[in-house]
């Protein structure tokens, strides 16, 4: 628990993810540190290159930690664990992947793609078990069971990304982390996927990490949302109130970003353009600060005193 009474499901501690060693080593995660509350949605939101799918995949166990810890349930799960423990880690968390067509085998029918996590873990009575969770689970997803026999090929986009959330429900997770799952998708079609992972949300008490680079998208789903730049957190808030009090410069950037359905104010709107030029740490050296209200900003102290009063007055 926290100290808002909120039970923690994921928890990120000073986390640093580095590749390559020596003098060809690139930190692309630098000291992040957040909470995941279980049954909320928690967006990243960055531009490309900020570090979004790196922390998802630390999380997933794909990339290791440099440094730092990341506990699930209280649960240390970066570094080395047990079989059991990995057994249990991998059947609790699920990804669903930004490229349906990358992230499905094209040589396997859609009945052994999703039936691949119940078969390595064995969670089917029998035969008739398996095939009626998998005929149920495709089904909860807009498709239909005839649909098991074929191949991905076959499948537009959006019927991909659902064979993939299929795949990662049939598991009955705890939490998911959704990598940008809807920007390979056409518009008319993510808003079908949205009110899916919404409606399993619901139905089965799932904690989402939603990563994206749209914030449009961001606030329909998100109950807080967690902004990075270059591999560091620059703002986390609850959704209305990130949009309505924006403070870190880089966050007012990407909502300036956000397209106006009119094309005339679209036309007449001004961008606000970030750089780092932007801040002064030479003598003040920046931290991330809740100011209050559930509000944390990365900023030198003279900065969060100006933050400060623009939200408070």
């Amino acid at each position: 628990m926290d100290n808002n009474q909120k039970e923690v499901l994921v928890s990120i501690r000073n986390l640093d993810v580095v590749f390559g060693r020596g003098k060809k080593s690139f930190k692309a995660i630098d000291n992040v540190s957040f909470d995941i509350y279980k049954g909320e949605t928690l967006s990243l939101v960055g531009e490309s290159g900020s570090g979004k799918t790196t922390i998802g995949r630390a999380i997933m166990r794909i990339n290791p930690c440099s440094a730092g810890e990341i506990y699930y349930d209280g649960k240390k799960i970066s570094g080395k664990l047990s079989r059991k423990d990995d057994r249990e880690v991998i059947r609790k968390i699920q990804m669903i992947f930004q490229d349906p067509a990358a992230s499905l085998n094209e040589r396997a029918t859609i009945e052994y793609i999703i039936s691949e996590g119940l078969y390595n873990f064995h969670l089917y009575k029998d035969e008739k078990d398996r095939i009626a969770k998998i005929e149920k689970v495709i089904k909860d997803v807009g498709l239909l069971p005839e649909h098991l026999t074929r191949y991905p090929h076959e499948f537009s986009g959006g019927q991909r990304q659902r064979v993939g959330i299929a795949r990662s429900i049939v598991m009955e997770p705890e939490f998911i982390v959704a990598d940008e799952p809807i920007s390979a998708l056409d518009v008319s079609i993510r808003a079908q996927v949205l009110n899916l992972l919404k409606k399993f949300q619901n139905e089965r008490g799932l904690t989402y990490l939603f990563i994206a680079h749209d914030l449009s998208i961001v606030r329909f789903i998100s109950d807080r949302i967690v902004v990075i730049y270059k591999g560091r957190v620059m703002e986390i808030a609850e959704t209305e109130e990130l949009f309505a009090y924006p403070l870190h410069p880089y966050t007012k950037s990407l909502i300036s970003a956000i397209p106006i359905p009119d094309p005339i104010i679209e036309k007449n709107k001004k961008l606000f353009v970030y750089s780092r030029d932007l801040h002064d740490y030479s003598v003040e050296k920046p931290e991330l600060v809740d100011i209050g209200n559930g509000h944390l900003v990365f900023g030198s102290p003279s900065e969060i005193e100006k933050y400060k009063k623009v939200r408070f007055g």
